[in-house]
């Protein structure tokens, strides 16, 4: 099973957020193995990453995958840095290489949505960049 996430970037009472989290995968995935797309950007991502970790800690079998937007120089330096702290278990780059820096983002979130079998999602308003990102994974009729 393959999880992406979609939240804000700045989010309340973190370690609630935290913890709903890691009881929605756990109630879903059981022990099967599972990846977790992260993306490494604003709060929510940071939540859910930190989730997975805790999770891959008590025995369940999940992949963390930082999904770079970037392949920039200074995003090569972050993915390393990432890899050294043990944050993630690999990184992966979708095919966006024609897509201008500044749609990176959003495209990359757009390919995580179509390519992962469940959202867990953290949008309270109804505009901005995590709304139109699950509204994408809406679109492609996604369990969410």
């Amino acid at each position: 099973m393959k999880i992406a996430f979609v939240g804000h970037s700045f989010v309340y009472l973190r370690d609630r957020v935290k913890e709903m989290v890691k009881e929605k995968i756990r109630s879903i995935v059981g022990h099967e193995e599972v990846e977790c797309y992260l993306g490494g950007y604003g709060d929510f991502d940071e939540i859910c990453a930190d989730a997975c970790r805790d999770l891959k800690r008590e025995g369940y079998n999940i992949t963390l995958i930082y999904v770079t937007p970037y392949l920039t120089p200074s995003e090569q330096r972050k993915i390393k840095e990432l890899q050294m702290r043990k944050l993630f278990d690999i990184s992966i780059y979708p095919p966006i290489e024609k897509v201008p820096l500044r749609f990176a983002i959003s495209r990359r979130n757009e390919w995580m949505m179509k390519n992962a079998d469940l959202i867990i999602s953290y949008v309270k308003y109804d505009k901005g960049g995590a709304y139109k990102t699950l509204e994408v994974a809406r679109r492609n009729r996604k369990e969410i």
